[in-house]
């Protein structure tokens, strides 16, 4: 018996079905590299869900930090402000915030040790007193030339007993402040004057003006609050 319209429609359908069939086999055939497996530490490609990159976590735990922060204490001990450090291109901003202090100008420096003692000796010995085992202002490099390396701008505190200041240094980088065992930064109970007092000024006894004592403090006189660096 001759196949009916409807069974020869059938057939064409299969015979055309089959062929493309194959032809998307090939396709996934032909598109498939082979694959051989591999004992190659390192090849496997990471897989990254979205979240946060475990890599880029790993190379942030190993980059040196930017940025540091302190408290400044009293010699009481108690808590007077904070500074922050910045590094931004070739200088430092360095940001500092006061409370409880003696309205007025204050000289701020670097010091050379990262220690905060009060009713210390000075590394060079001497009578105690606060803060002074944090010793001098810091000189990089052996200079001795004034302003010192760890000079900075004054604070001013005003009547309310607070203060703050922003100010910039390219004289130290945040590597100088982490060597030998870190820094500190102190603020002074008066002005600095940077040593900037005219030659035609002398002392009681006749000696020239500026003295060692005013080349190398500023005459800013005790230290009130410190804050470790490093």
């Amino acid at each position: 018996m001759a196949p009916t319209s409807t069974a020869r429609s059938g057939f064409r359908s299969l015979r055309l079905a089959t062929p493309l069939v194959a032809v998307a086999a090939f396709g996934l055939v032909a598109c498939t590299a082979p694959e051989t497996p591999s004992d190659v530490p390192g090849t496997t490609p990471p897989v990254w869900t979205g979240h946060e990159d475990p890599s880029a976590e790993g190379v942030a735990a190993d980059a040196p930090e930017s940025e540091m922060e302190a408290e400044f204490e009293n010699a009481e001990g108690t808590a007077v402000g904070t500074v922050s450090i910045v590094e931004e291109n070739d200088h430092l901003v360095i940001t500092v915030e006061a409370e409880d202090m003696t309205p007025g100008f204050h000289g701020l420096h670097i010091h050379a040790t990262g220690v905060c003692e009060p009713n210390s000796v000075a590394p060079a010995g001497g009578a105690p007193g606060d803060f002074l085992s944090a010793g001098g202002h810091l000189q990089l490099d052996g200079r001795t030339e004034h302003p010192a390396s760890g000079d900075l701008t004054s604070l001013q505190v005003g009547q309310d007993g607070t203060g703050k200041l922003v100010t910039t240094t390219d004289a130290v980088t945040l590597d100088d402040l982490r060597a030998d065992g870190g820094r500190s930064i102190i603020i002074h109970a008066g002005a600095d004057n940077f040593a900037n007092i005219p030659p035609r000024y002398t002392l009681a006894d006749g000696a020239s003006v500026p003295d060692m004592t005013t080349m190398t403090t500023g005459d800013a006189g005790g230290r009130v609050a410190c804050a470790v660096l490093g």
